[in-house]
């Protein structure tokens, strides 16, 4: 299964990537993240690795593509479940247009597909949200 999202954030592009590519800050903004480690020191970066905790699970995440100012992309299988994230940054008139994609899969996901197809929608709704309150606030301070 798989949920995209977009937002225009008012924003400049380097405010964005920041706040977004600061992992160890998510738990600041993002308020469904607990805890959050890096394994991997230095600059955000295919190959990064980083421990997070969020609704419950426990997640071992892995940086496929940094590609600075444009696309985000990582892994993080958890309980059965294997999911990837990547999240696109594009320069708007007013902003940034962040669009974000997920997909889940594995036997949770057959088994339960109404349900985490639900959950899925909503944590990237609310992400999304987040990241531009966040956004927004560091760009008018």
């Amino acid at each position: 299964m798989i949920t995209r999202k977009s937002i225009v954030i008012h924003a400049p592009l380097k405010t964005v990537w920041k706040v977004q590519t600061d992992v160890e800050n998510w738990p600041a903004w993002q308020p469904n993240v607990t805890a959050l480690v890096r394994d991997t020191p230095g600059a955000l970066r295919s190959g990064s690795v980083f421990r997070w905790a969020t609704e419950g699970l426990d997640i071992t995440s892995t940086v496929k593509k940094a590609e600075h100012d444009k696309c985000l992309a990582w892994d993080g299988p958890a309980q059965g479940i294997d999911a990837i994230h990547v999240r696109t940054f594009t320069p708007t008139a007013d902003g940034v247009l962040v669009r974000t994609e997920e997909s889940w899969t594995g036997a949770p996901v057959v088994a339960n597909t109404a349900y985490l197809q639900a959950a899925l929608d909503n944590s990237l709704q609310n992400w999304v949200n987040n990241l531009k309150h966040e956004a927004e606030a560091q760009a008018a301070k």
